[in-house]
């Protein structure tokens, strides 16, 4: 039992690159050091994936290997190889592309669709198909035209998520913004808008104030004439003899 210890000891010392590397993973990754498989992948955050379905029962047979050892916990696990993790998938992700194709080739194709059969969400941007993700809906920018450094998408780079047909985001059903009217078109232009809304974000201050005073003395011109015609209805029926008519 000794022996069998000291020989594992020695297997893992060499295994991890030296007694630095083995005592580090023991302290962070408790008895993983000792558990030895067939490394099966990575994915994009640096995490080791490996399988052995010989010395291990199965729930133990597979297991990661972090990429950062002291910032990790189950969240880390990217999603193509969180089923694979679950025993949900039996191939890794590294290797489903070829066996999704000899899964699908026996699948008649019914009618044309936008998402087929053998990926369920669209076309595909294949130049920034990143570490095999089949959903891509990672890799898309963390902001405005600075890219996506986790995944590895350059500043300025195109999404390659997919949008269905219609969506806001496709190319292809984006509208051109065509305006209604403009501001300054008897100066020549310079300020047009689309919708009477955005007409009202780009008036300044002062029209503002002189479009509130023009309404309020129309309002006032409005009421000016209302109580004339009031005045002269009474003093109309007051001619013709209709009684007392209070004002």
């Amino acid at each position: 039992m000794v022996w069998g210890l000291v020989q594992s000891f020695k297997a893992a010392a060499k295994y991890r690159g030296g007694w630095r590397g083995l005592l580090e993973h023991m302290y962070t990754n408790g008895d993983y050091p000792f558990k030895f498989g067939t490394y099966m992948g990575c994915d994009a955050g640096g995490n080791r994936y490996y399988e052995n379905r010989v010395d291990y029962p199965f729930g133990q047979h597979r297991w990661v290997e972090p990429g950062d050892i002291h910032n990790f916990d189950s969240s880390s696990i990217s999603p193509e190889w969180q089923c694979w993790m679950t025993s949900m998938n039996d191939v890794p992700p590294s290797q489903e592309e070829a066996f999704i194709e000899s899964k699908m080739a026996a699948v008649p194709s019914m009618c044309r669709s936008d998402a087929p059969v053998s990926t369920n969400v669209g076309h595909q941007q294949q130049t920034y198909n990143f570490h095999h993700l089949h959903n891509l809906s990672q890799v898309r920018s963390r902001g405005y035209n600075i890219g996506n450094p986790i995944v590895g998408l350059p500043p300025g780079v195109k999404d390659s998520y997919y949008t269905q047909p219609g969506s806001p985001y496709n190319d292809a059903s984006i509208e051109e913004r065509v305006p209604i009217g403009d501001l300054d078109e008897a100066t020549g232009g310079g300020r047009p808008f689309k919708s009477d809304k955005w007409k009202e974000r780009l008036r300044t201050s002062e029209e503002k104030a002189a479009i509130a005073a023009a309404q309020e003395a129309e309002a006032k011109r409005t009421l000016d004439a209302a109580q004339a015609a009031q005045k002269g209805r009474i003093a109309a029926m007051r001619g013709r003899g209709a009684g007392t008519v209070r004002p």
